[in-house]
């Protein structure tokens, strides 16, 4: 089977379907494809139950569409699922679902995308033929669990933050969290709420802040240079939370803002986790050198033994996996080679979206820059794709 057309979204998340709705809004004739059998998988399928996102709404809404006005400032993941089906609706986005991309290759003689593409259903193999092509397959594509020794016969159970729902099944158990981002915190904390004796490995510095600090700061920093922001954040910080390095959580030397802008991680959101740490109810280690049976031995020599450990290590793009000529474009890690915000273009009409770790804002910059570049070229020349 062929089909043609002049866009090929590659995923059918927040990026690809927001990328979809601005080009039905410049009337772009596009296909969206999506390997599993619904829009936006990471949302509805595997994340923990009390996930909300972690900024205001106004930091999160989607090109072309707000959230409604009794919506909360911050939108817990039913809602969230919700509004991207009203977007879907509202935008008449037909995702062919259960179709897993296998490969895209640009064919510089007809000057085309030719990708393959499998119905996991029937294994059709449908050959899309496209002038363009839009990477929005997700940094999150693929969990990304680091290699421990011992952790292959750990006797416990070791499962990847996808995976996980809430601490309810872990009550009395001694658990481990892997990772100290924004779901690692929160998974340690619901645990710990579940009556879990929860233990967490912070194995890198991070800034802590209230929701309200990173809210008022990303406001602050749209008319302040961003460094009296982070200057300003840090100390309101120290304020709420005191000094944690005696807890084990020690700062980044690079703000908070300025580490997202530059690296792409982001500043904890305290849910309660802290406080729980403070009263020694949540411990925290250090780095794991090995795993032997249950017994976990950490850098610093201690040894603790464990019925679950919970990776909250986060993911790996795939896009390298099958995009067969995007040098122009990613590096070897499946993201872009260029900084935000000139990184969502390559060379032979290939674009990403969702891949410079800037959330669902920087997913809707890309969206709208995407579409706009594509219509410059679509009014220019009238492609004929034989």
């Amino acid at each position: 089977m062929e089909e043609q057309t002049i866009v090929l979204i590659i995923g059918a998340g927040p990026a690809g379907l927001a990328t979809a709705a601005c080009l039905a809004q410049l009337s772009i004739p596009y296909v969206i494809i999506e390997r599993e059998n619904c829009s936006a998988s990471l949302w509805r399928n595997r994340a923990y139950d009390r996930l909300k996102l972690h900024l205001a709404k106004e930091f999160c809404e989607l090109p072309h569409m707000s959230y409604p006005a009794d919506a909360p400032t911050y939108i817990p993941k039913d809602q969230f699922v919700k509004y991207l089906d009203s977007y879907i609706e509202r935008f008449d986005i037909q995702p062919k679902y259960n179709t897993a991309i296998e490969s895209c290759t640009h064919d510089e003689g007809k000057d085309c995308w030719i990708s393959l593409a499998c119905d996991v259903t029937t294994s059709v193999v449908v050959r899309y033929k496209s002038k363009f092509l839009v990477v929005a397959s997700g940094e999150n594509s693929a969990a990304n669990i680091p290699v421990i020794p011992g952790l292959h016969d750990f006797t416990g159970e070791a499962i990847h933050s996808s995976l996980y729902k809430s601490g309810a099944a872990y009550s009395g158990k001694n658990a481990l969290v892997v990772g100290c981002g924004n779901s690692g915190m929160e998974i340690a904390y619901d645990l710990a709420s579940h009556g879990a004796n929860t233990s967490i490995v912070v194995r890198s510095p991070v800034h802590v802040m209230t929701k309200e600090i990173i809210r008022l700061g990303m406001t602050l920093v749209q008319h302040t240079p961003v460094n009296i922001v982070d200057d300003f954040l840090v100390r309101m910080s120290n304020f709420v939370f005191g000094d944690l390095s005696r807890h084990g959580i020690v700062k980044p030397k690079a703000g908070p803002l300025l580490l997202k802008e530059k690296t792409g991680r982001s500043a904890v959101i305290d849910v309660g986790t802290v406080g729980l740490i403070k009263k020694g109810i949540i411990k925290v280690h250090g780095n794991i050198s090995k795993i032997n049976g249950n017994v976990v031995e950490f850098e610093d020599k201690k040894e603790s033994s464990f019925d679950v450990i919970v990776f909250a290590t986060g993911y790996k793009s795939m896009a390298n996996t099958w995009l067969k000529n995007g040098e122009s474009m990613l590096n070897n890690d499946g993201l872009p080679k260029k900084e935000f915000p000139n990184h969502w273009k390559g060379a032979n009409g290939l674009y990403c979206a969702g891949l410079a770790r800037r959330g669902l804002a920087g997913i809707a910059i890309d969206a709208k820059n995407i579409a706009n570049d594509i219509l410059s070229t679509y009014n220019t020349h009238r492609f004929e794709m034989n």
